[in-house]
């Protein structure tokens, strides 16, 4: 006699019968407390009720209104809560993009098993755009609440070490920046250039402004560190400094005379030229008073890759703590 499989749809193959259960991901969906995880982040979810018009039972004439057919605020069905959550797992898990993982889903019956889904259904679950609805309404706690989930999942099967959770792994790196190459030639050039701009601002009247001068000598440095003629070189850097000096000093001088608010907005500006002035007729940093590498990016600072080909780098220090449980910066 013909043996009818254990289904409930007479048409239709259970995803239990098409896929191996031994599987990780399938595993992983039997371990997952998915009830517990879907009560946590439920009350992100809840609908918000569309408050209506009130209509009077009479209008000004005493007659009965005739009411306007108004939209539901039920909506379409909302794609089950599993789902979207399995989705995001799967998206980070496996490195997909929210179009990827939609359309992967449609075509792996194991992922739709993952889902919590009985039968396979040839047909995406939601449209990618939901996903980044579902992340913007699931917020920061609501994705702590999940990776806590899945690290506990991960402890019950085994799979992690209690103690591992208590282990931190600090590692550090550069950010780079984007400067220019920080010469000293270039760096006057700029401080002398921002002086000039901080005077306009504060309607200071300086008597010379080396507008032609400055950028000339920018120029002649640049041709004689090309040539390697070095001592050319820092007599050209020794006049920028000089400039630079002669821009700073008026400018402090014809200062005394302004307001309070101006004097402190002329602070910043000032020292920084003078740490560049400094800086430049020294090979050394002093002791506690980095050097300055860019204007806009005082933190900039110069890091060593001890590597020939690329031996430093312009850029900031990262530190970055991981554990099991997230990652902090």
């Amino acid at each position: 006699m013909f043996a009818c499989p254990a289904t409930d749809d007479f048409f239709r193959s259970r995803i239990d019968q098409m896929i191996d259960l031994r599987h990780p991901l399938a595993v992983l969906a039997s371990r997952m407390p998915w009830q517990e995880i879907e009560s946590r982040v439920a009350h992100l979810f809840v609908r918000r009720a569309h408050a209506g018009e009130a209509m009077p039972d009479l209008d000004l004439f005493g007659e009965q209104p005739q009411r306007v057919a108004s939209r539901s605020n039920a909506g379409r069905p909302r794609v089950p809560l599993r789902v979207m959550i399995s989705l995001l797992y799967l998206k980070h898990a496996f490195n997909e993009s929210d179009e990827g993982v939609v359309a992967r889903w449609a075509d792996t019956p194991r992922w739709q098993f993952f889902s919590g889904q009985a039968y396979y259904e040839d047909r995406q679950p939601c449209d990618a755009t939901t996903l980044v609805k579902f992340r913007k309404l699931l917020g920061e706690q609501g994705v702590e609440e999940l990776l806590a989930q899945t690290i506990n999942a991960a402890v019950d099967m085994k799979l992690i070490k209690p103690q591992e959770l208590s282990r931190v792994i600090v590692d550090s790196t550069v950010q780079e920046k984007a400067i220019a190459h920080p010469t000293d030639s270039r760096l006057l050039e700029v401080a002398r250039i921002k002086l000039v701009e901080a005077a306009k601002d504060a309607d200071i009247a300086l008597k010379q402004t080396f507008a032609k001068e400055g950028p000339a000598l920018s120029r002649q440095a640049g041709r004689y560190a090309h040539a390697r003629q070095f001592k050319r070189m820092r007599r050209v850097i020794r006049r920028q400094k000089t400039i630079v000096g002669r821009l700073a000093r008026e400018i402090e001088r014809k200062a005394q005379f302004l307001a309070q608010a101006v004097r402190e907005a002329l602070i910043d500006p000032l020292e920084k030229a003078a740490r560049i002035a400094a800086q430049s007729a020294q090979r050394k940093a002093p002791v506690g008073r980095p050097k300055l590498y860019a204007w806009h990016a005082p933190e900039v600072d110069c890091i060593s890759k001890g590597k020939a080909r690329h031996p430093y780098e312009f850029g900031v220090k990262v530190g970055i703590a991981s554990t099991l449980r997230g990652t902090l910066i």
